[in-house]
């Protein structure tokens, strides 16, 4: 699905001093990774993911992300064995206005860490301007919780990654691209770096 984004209309004005404010209303790809790239939320089956209970629940926290953060609308996405890729859109409180990050060279790609003071706050009351940072430590810790309440012979306690990637993207072909790229991912697992037996 091709989402509206008029770079005339939804320029950034200011140049903040100190980096990039991740709170700021645009679109951003992200990437999050488990821990240790185990394959734990499924398998390609036919150049599709069947997902299993644990890809489910992640599912079900990355849909929740929008109840918890009002100002927060969802792209495209998708569950692969071991990562997951997903396109967040940080808004107005006018629901469905997307505004384009300022063109910021130095904070293009990301591997981004979830801060410790973002982590506590991952439980509590919706916040009214959450970063993109918040936003990921709210869904890896619900998702984790819920995952670890599923008993296993063999228990995980840590499901993701500390680090996330992360993409500003800047205009609509850029968002085409993207999400272009989240819709065919299951089928480029066989070549794709996370993909254990590429990496025997």
């Amino acid at each position: 699905m091709k989402s509206k984004f008029d770079p005339q209309k939804h320029h950034r004005k200011s140049i903040r001093l100190k980096g990039y404010d991740y709170s700021s209303e645009g679109a951003y790809y992200v990437t999050i990774v488990v821990h240790g790239r185990e394959c734990l939320f499924g398998e390609i089956v036919n150049g599709e993911m069947i997902l299993n209970e644990y890809g489910k629940i992640v599912q079900k926290w990355w849909d929740e992300i929008p109840i918890h953060f009002s100002n927060v609308e969802l792209g495209a996405f998708v569950i692969m064995p071991n990562h997951i890729h997903g396109i967040i859109f940080i808004i107005s409180e006018r629901r469905g206005e997307v505004i384009s990050p300022r063109d910021n060279p130095n904070h293009n790609n990301q591997n981004t860490n979830v801060d410790e003071t973002e982590k506590l706050g991952a439980e509590t009351a919706p916040l009214r301007k959450p970063t993109l940072g918040q936003i990921i430590a709210y869904f890896k810790y619900q998702s984790t919780k819920e995952m670890n309440k599923i008993e296993t012979k063999d228990a995980i306690t840590k499901f993701w990654q500390r680090n996330y990637y992360e993409h500003i993207i800047r205009d609509e072909k850029d968002l085409q691209s993207k999400t272009d790229y989240i819709n065919i991912n299951p089928s480029l697992w066989d070549e794709d770096d996370n993909n254990p037996k590429n990496n025997l």
